[in-house]
This record gives structure tokens, sequence and C-alpha cells, in this order.
């Protein structure tokens, strides 16, 4: 069977338009530019002998707006290709685009009913309602919604698993077919295979399950660390904030990328330093849930205990989980205590140590935005009406202050997940990612980069998954932004 095309059938009916919207879209753009540098100016409002308003539209409106119709033509048609893989499922008749739309259906699916039920009732979802009132904000949400439900519904969408091997594809281009031993059937290697004859494209999906488990969550960890300090060191300054403000800024000294080396070093490793790390460290979340519910319900005496007590009690049984390894050798007897029968989880060591530098690196800088912060809302009326009530410091730190804080704490998150995605891309760039075969973006850039020069293939999607997703947070946390300002 002969390999597939691109765009197969369909391309040739769609492909045309695509080419003639990137045509007019290019040539507008050129005309754009030449009357800007010209001194010509968008149209303006003029007013009629009625006394009406009317927009007098001028060459530059005009060239404005053949762009954006240029530009919706490109989408419509992008969502043709989507429409025919999905409506045809036949890669020979919709090519390598449709065919990947194809496999893509949950993720479809997903983001339809996602943005049709957000849209409907958005009034009703405060921030989150008004991020769809945003173009900028709507199309980072797509973008990062569409790799969580990729990494959601991986198994049903990836063909083939990340490690499995097919030596008669290995290097084989986009599009290769491969003969199944049951008769009439065959294998098709979407995006290719690399070296080992891996199908990159389910690399690629696997790959966005490995970065999405750790990125968010060693982010929203590194959060409840700099959260914990960086509230009472803002508010009540002293020699607590030129403590912990001196520790921040000794571990922000440290480039990031030595700090990583330093911590993964096998002689670092082997001392059990990255899990002494985790123990002070995966404390903070235990810690700010206790203070948080206690602050708040202090005057219910009873309904207090019961929250915290589930807290420790949850938190515990996850934190000693989190932290040891029974089943582990390897480690120091500290870590191995801990009753096998009530360890519910184990994390591979690899990465452990991983998600551990993450969370050890971003925890000093969310701390220093946290400090500022709280510098400056402490000085507020209704803080110190707080004060004037009676209210304890804790009370006023985590829910008056801490609420008021959160536009620019959601944006930082945003922009620290793409930061984080960004750094362990890095991380499996240089060989120091969760394991060697681990289909995670960087390693799979890493791995692809050395026959880059004639198999560009299997380096090329996994690098633009990376940039899309960083892009869609980024876009994201400018809608997160923009919206919050209006509050």
């Amino acid at each position: 069977m002969e390999p597939l095309s691109w765009s197969g059938e369909i391309g040739l009916f769609l492909n045309p338009i695509m080419l003639a919207a990137v045509i007019v879209f290019a040539a507008a753009f050129v005309v754009n530019i030449a009357l800007s540098l010209g001194g010509m100016r968008p149209g303006e409002m003029v007013i009629n002998a009625d006394h009406s308003l009317s927009l007098q539209r001028g060459p530059v409106d005009y060239s404005l707006m053949t762009m954006r119709y240029a530009v919706l033509v490109f989408l419509l048609v992008c969502i043709g290709h989507i429409i025919g893989g999905v409506v045809l499922d036949d890669p020979q008749r919709t090519g390598i685009i449709g065919a990947m739309a194809a496999r893509l259906t949950p993720v479809w699916i997903g983001l339809v009913v996602l943005f049709a039920l957000s849209i409907a009732f958005k009034r009703r979802l405060g921030l989150y309602g008004k991020l769809f009132d945003s173009p900028i904000g709507m199309t980072g949400f797509g973008l990062v919604m569409f790799w969580i439900f990729a990494a959601i519904f991986v198994q049903s969408i990836a063909p083939h698993g990340p490690i499995d091997v097919i030596s008669q594809m290995r290097n084989e281009l986009p599009g290769s077919v491969l003969p199944d031993p049951r008769e009439g059937q065959y294998v098709y290697y979407l995006l290719g295979g690399d070296n080992l004859g891996r199908c990159v494209f389910s690399r690629m999906v696997y790959g966005a399950f490995e970065v999405l488990k750790i990125a968010p969550l060693a982010t929203m960890f590194a959060f409840m660390v700099g959260i914990t300090l960086g509230v009472p060191a803002g508010y009540f300054g002293g020699k607590l904030d030129v403590g912990v403000t001196f520790v921040a800024n000794l571990v922000l000294a440290f480039p990031v990328i030595l700090l990583f080396y330093l911590l993964v070093t096998p002689e670092i490793v082997a001392a059990g330093i990255p899990n002494y790390l985790s123990m002070v460290l995966f404390l903070f979340p235990i810690l700010f849930l206790v203070i948080l519910f206690n602050s708040r319900y202090r005057t219910q005496p009873s309904l207090r205990n019961v929250i915290v007590a589930v807290c420790v009690g949850v938190g515990g049984m996850a934190y000693l989980s989190l932290i040891s390894n029974a089943s582990d050798p390897e480690l120091p007897r500290l870590f191995r205590l801990w009753p096998e029968a009530l360890d519910l989880f184990d994390v591979p060591g690899n990465l452990l140590i991983v998600f551990v530098s993450v969370v050890f690196v971003n925890s000093p800088t969310v701390f220093r935005i946290v400090r500022g912060i709280v510098l400056d809302i402490k000085t507020r009326d209704y803080v110190a009406a707080a004060q004037t009530r009676g209210e304890g410091a804790w009370y006023i730190m985590l829910w008056e202050i801490l609420p008021n804080a959160r536009g620019p704490l959601i944006v930082d998150f945003c922009l620290r997940i793409g930061y984080t995605t960004i750094l362990l891309g890095t991380l499996g760039f240089f060989g120091l990612g969760v394991s060697p075969e681990s289909p995670d973006w960087g390693s799979t850039i890493n791995e692809g980069r050395r026959l880059l020069t004639i198999y560009p293939h299997p380096a090329l999607p996994p690098a633009l998954a990376l940039m899309s997703l960083v892009l869609g947070l980024n876009l994201l946390a400018d809608g997160l932004r923009e919206e919050s300002l209006k509050d």
C-alpha cells in the first residue's frame, strides 16, 4: 500500500482554498504595513447631517478586514480537515492530517462540550466565565485544554504504546504503512518512526501525559510553599521576613540548571538529600490547609476540629505514602519504616527527584511574589477594618489579604506551569528527565536531534507540541490578567 499523503483526497479541494487565504493574508499585511508607513490612519467616527454617528472606513480598515477574513477562511479550512477526518475515518482519503484528527475524536468532543457549557453559563462562573469574553484567553484556554484532554484520553488516542518497537519502521517517514500479520489490516505510523522504530505520534501524545502529570501538580506544591511562607513574612515582617527572604535569595542565586545537576547527581541522590527535601516540602500543603481552616472556623470549635482532623488524617496518609517506598532497598532506612500495607502509592525515585527539584526551584520565586503583594495589600482599609473587628492575624492573612491577591497569583500560576513545562523539557533534553525511555517531550527532542539533518520528523512534533502548550499557557495568563484587572 502507498504511504499516506498529508491531506489525502479532501486536500485536493481544501488545500487551494487554504493557499489562497494565506496569499490574501500576506498581501493584505504588506499593504497594511505600506499604508501605515505612508501615514495613513484607520477610519474615524464622523457626525452625519442628521447628527448620527457613523464610521468612515479607509484603506487601512479594509486591509485589516481582509486579513481577518483570510484568517477566518484558514481556520474554516482547518476545521474542514478535522471534520473530514472524523466523518470519513479513512486514512487513504483524509491523509495524515485527517487520520490524526480521527484519532483525536475524544479531544474534539471534550472541547466542544466544555466550551458549549462554559459559554452558556459564563455569567455564573466568575473569573473563569469572564475568560470567554477575551479572544486571547479563549485561544489559550483551548490550546491548554486540547493537551489536557489528549493526556486524559491517551489510551484511546495513541495507536501504539510509547515504547512499542517495530524494527521495520526505524526512521520511516510520516504516513508510512506496515502490513499487519492479520490479513487485510495495516499499521499506520502517522508521524513516522524514530531511530528505534517507535511511533512518533504515539510518543508525542504520551509525552503530554508525562508533562501534565508533573508540571501542574509541582507548580501547585510550589505555590503552597511560597504562600505559606510569603504571607506571614510580608504581614509580620521583622526577623521572620529577613530570615526567610535570605534563604529564598540564597536558592535564587544558583542557576536553575546547575541546581538541578546538583540535585540529581548520583552521590547526592544516594545520600537521600532529595528525599529529605521531600519530607520538608510536602509538609507545607498539610500545614497550609490546617492553618486555613483553623483560622476560618476558630469560632466553631466542633466543626473546626472535624475539618482539621480530616486534613491531618488524609494529608498524613498521603504524605507518608509520598515520601516512603517500603519496597525500595536503596533508600535510607528512614524512608522504609512506613508499613508497605499502608503505603497507598509509590512514586518512582527518578520521578520524585524531578518533582522535588521543580518544587524547590519554584518556591523561592513564588515566595518573593506573594511577599511583595502582601506588603502592598496589608496597608489597605479593609485590612485595618478586620484588625479593628478583632480578627486573628492568620484569618486576616488567609481570608482578607490572600483572596484579594488571587488575580496576580492566578496569572503567575499559569505562567509558572509554562515555565515548569519548559524546564521539564530542558531536563529531558539534557538527560535529566524521569527515565531514559520516557516519552516526555524533552527526552524525545533530545533523541531526535541526533539525526535532525537527515530525519527531522522525530524531533519536530514534540517540539511543536511543547511550543503550543507553553503558548497556550501564556495566552491564558494574558486573558486572565486582562479580565482580572476589570474586577
